[in-house]
């Protein structure tokens, strides 16, 4: 459980151990009723200064009104690679599963085991890709009502907390850094992630895939060209499936 009392407070953990590749379960339930300007992130980070990191971040909203579920991915300190979808279900009434799935082919992100984002590894095309930094999980719940909820426009109101958020049932099902890339990269059963069958989508998550795409996607940096000056970055013209 993660709470915020106060202006000043935020709330988080992390695991002792880093990681290089693997999948990472999370059971959460978000804050119920007014939670516009909290963001509750869970996401992989490196330590260093040009981390890589990878993201899972839920923005609050005036009660009543959904949640927005925003994915992100830092590669050598560089982001800006935010998308941002509506979910199907309430995230404040009960558990739901949220995984990252990260191997050298790609990264899968998903929500009850529905891929809601993939990003491919296109390391070889000139596209940036987490591939050789280890990371820690990490949980935060904080402030961040200058941006999360409609831009800024939507503050926190501490009259309305305490800000909770429940999880339960995590499991880290990853390779722990030793200071050997190769042993993290090696395919066995005890990596079981870096397999052949786990170096893309299977024909029934592809559909789940687009459905999402279809119905729930909100916000695609590759849609957005004007940010970019017309110079999207490289990984929007290749293939997220192979």
């Amino acid at each position: 459980m993660l709470t915020i009392l106060t202006l000043v407070e935020g709330a988080a953990f992390a695991s002792r151990n880093m990681f290089l590749f693997g999948q990472i379960d999370m059971q959460i339930k978000l804050i119920s009723g007014y939670s516009a300007g909290t963001v509750l992130a869970y996401y992989l980070s490196s330590d260093q200064p040009n981390r890589d990191e990878i993201d899972f971040e839920f923005l609050g909203n005036e009660t009543g009104q959904p949640y927005t579920l925003q994915t992100n991915l830092y590669v050598d300190g560089y982001d800006h690679r935010e998308e941002r979808i509506s979910l199907w279900f309430d995230p404040t009434e009960e558990f739901h599963t949220y995984t990252i799935l990260w191997n050298a082919h790609q990264i899968v992100f998903m929500v009850d085991w529905v891929p809601i984002r993939i990003y491919r590894n296109h390391e070889d095309k000139g596209a940036a890709f987490p591939s050789s930094r280890p990371m820690s999980l990490r949980i935060s719940l904080w402030n961040g009502d200058s941006w999360a909820t409609r831009g800024g426009l939507d503050k926190m109101d501490w009259s309305k907390g305490p800000f909770i958020a429940y999880f339960r049932n995590y499991k880290i099902d990853a390779c722990v850094w030793k200071g050997n890339r190769r042993l993290c990269r090696v395919e066995s059963n005890m990596n079981w992630w870096n397999k052949p069958n786990f170096s893309g989508l299977t024909p029934s998550q592809r559909r789940l895939f687009r459905w999402v795409r279809k119905y729930h996607l909100i916000y695609d940096y590759c849609d957005d060209p004007q940010r970019f000056q017309g110079h999207l970055p490289r990984e929007c013209s290749l293939s997220k499936f192979y």
